[in-house]
């Protein structure tokens, strides 16, 4: 994710290459969203493989460990989700009478901490500290959306929107008003004017979101704080870029750089939104057939994820 530099593109400027692969990208990740399950699940493995392969080729790793880490990554992530959380369990998507509450997301925990046991044992074989945190940092993350598709597409969409919103709005933001430089250090291209911006769409983009999923309150108000939340995981990945004298993590995508250059604001989005579900901010509301008396709910059947 990339804010604009206060001054016009240079001749020649890749913007329509970016364009075309931006628009691509966005209609394979709608389309991958829209039918959820396994196809979500692996789509969102791979982008994980590949972020830690990225990870790994910016910290001068050996092939070896971003092999075995990327296979230990890819293995914990779906054979977690799939214990914790199955495929064939209903969901809100598919029209099921499900009551969810903060416990059934309190099984993630422990996908959390098996992925952080794995970074652990990464860290240690490969005496390198900052393989075992790109593992983590990469792992928490991915699961969320793994988790977050199995509650409720929508909640999917909400964060991957806000997240696309905050780009483009910084990005023409930045281009059109440039000024202070928010960490000229980091990312010397990022202004003031483009956060404010990308917090603004973020806003505006999460609040209409948030409206047709009917998400509730907390999700109608939050986008522009998580426009912020975007841009600092961008500017996390930006220090890491510098610290290692690296312009972009990768190749992959043409005028985009590599998955962890576009990824780099939706993995704190995520883990964001997974901090308020866990700290039960959020319900989803009740199912039609729901009839409530009083303070009590008379619902036609109840199913929980697996919890051990």
């Amino acid at each position: 994710m990339s804010d604009a530099p206060s001054s016009p593109p240079a001749p020649g400027s890749d913007l329509t290459v970016r364009f075309a692969m931006g628009v691509a990208m966005a209609a394979v990740a709608c389309l991958v969203i829209w039918f959820g399950g396994w196809p979500f699940r692996l789509f969102v493995a791979l982008a994980a493989v590949v972020m830690f392969a990225e990870w790994c080729g910016m910290h001068k790793a050996a092939r070896g460990w971003a092999f075995t880490g990327g296979l230990l990554l890819a293995a914990g992530l779906l054979g977690g989700i799939e214990y914790l959380y199955p495929d064939a369990a209903p969901s809100l998507d598919d029209g099921s009478v499900f009551v969810l509450s903060v416990e059934d997301f309190y099984p993630s925990l422990w996908a959390f901490a098996g992925l952080v046991a794995v970074g652990l044992a990464i860290a240690l074989a490969a005496r390198r500290l900052s393989l075992g945190w790109g593992l983590v940092y990469i792992g928490i993350p991915s699961f969320a959306l793994m988790l977050l598709s199995w509650t409720y597409s929508g909640l999917v969409f909400w964060v991957m929107v806000v997240t696309w919103a905050t780009d483009i709005f910084a990005y023409f933001a930045g281009r059109a008003i440039g000024g202070p430089k928010l960490a000229p250090k980091v990312s010397p291209n990022k202004t003031w004017a483009g956060l404010v911006g990308g917090m603004a769409g973020a806003g505006l983009a999460g609040w209409g979101l948030a409206w047709y999923f009917e998400l509730g309150d907390l999700f109608l108000w939050i986008g522009a704080p998580m426009g912020a939340v975007a841009q600092a995981g961008d500017l996390y990945e930006s220090w890491v870029k510098r610290r290692h004298g690296v312009k972009d993590s990768g190749t992959i995508l043409p005028g985009h750089g590599g998955v962890l250059d576009r990824l780099d604001g939706l993995l704190a989005v995520a883990v964001v939104t997974m901090i308020l579900l866990l700290a039960g901010l959020w319900a989803p509301p009740p199912p039609p057939d729901i009839i409530l008396e009083g303070d009590t709910a008379f619902v036609m059947h109840v199913t929980s994820p697996r919890t051990g």
